[in-house]
């Protein structure tokens, strides 16, 4: 106990706590700003992306002409050059494929945290019900957003990127294995479009970072 006979436990006790309201405003904006900054760098890693699989797509195409301008000429190409040929573009399709398969990695690393700034998000709107009970007139933690509307535009955005993951890994596999031409660009096509992610998701990014004071009004 000390010199005046107040306890120190019980002077920490009595020390005002910040309101539930003001820690949840907090955390929800440092929640935007790593929206942001995550679907920046999912846009960097999707274009490193979309080049590896672009260099895929050609070397495969370089290799099946090689193949048909043999055939269609009847080449009398010894078969250890056919080998050493195929060798060579064997190892750098090998190569290309890792090395989409660590940008792939990355995307997922990703996506993992943005499913975990949608729950994040999900236990601050429940904290705020538990606090706030069956109130309807709670304060904005901002301008005009309840609560609410910061999870759901968070699972959207969480949603939309976890399919678009899903769709990225289904297209590396089949742009290994397919030998059709069309069939490649359609692929790299759906690689650079992403369409998971729709278009009213940098609106929604866009809006959530006005609401919370990083945009200006």
């Amino acid at each position: 106990m000390s010199a005046d006979g107040v306890d120190a436990k019980t002077l920490r006790s009595a020390t005002p706590r910040k309101p539930v309201s003001a820690v949840s405003a907090r955390k929800i904006k440092d929640n935007a700003a790593d929206w942001h900054n995550l679907i920046l760098k999912w846009e960097t890693l999707n274009d490193a992306g979309f080049a590896t699989a672009n260099h895929i797509a050609n070397t495969k195409i370089s290799l099946l002409s090689e193949n048909k301008m043999e055939l269609e000429s009847g080449s009398l190409a010894s078969n250890e050059d056919a080998e050493k040929m195929h060798s060579g573009y064997s190892k750098e399709l090998e190569m290309l494929c890792e090395k989409l398969q660590v940008t792939l990695d990355g995307l997922t690393k990703i996506q993992v945290k943005m499913e975990k700034l949608s729950s994040t998000t999900k236990g601050i709107y429940e904290l705020e019900n538990y606090h706030y009970g069956e109130e309807n007139k709670r304060p904005p933690l901002f301008h005009t957003w309840p609560t609410a509307h910061f999870y759901e535009v968070s699972r959207q955005l969480s949603n939309m990127y976890e399919q678009e993951l899903r769709l990225k890994y289904s297209i590396a596999e089949e742009l290994a294995h397919t030998t059709d031409h069309d069939l490649t660009l359609s692929y790299l096509s759906l690689w650079l479009h992403q369409p998971y992610v729709e278009s009213d998701s940098k609106l929604l990014l866009e809006s959530m970072l006005l609401e919370t004071g990083h945009r200006a009004l």
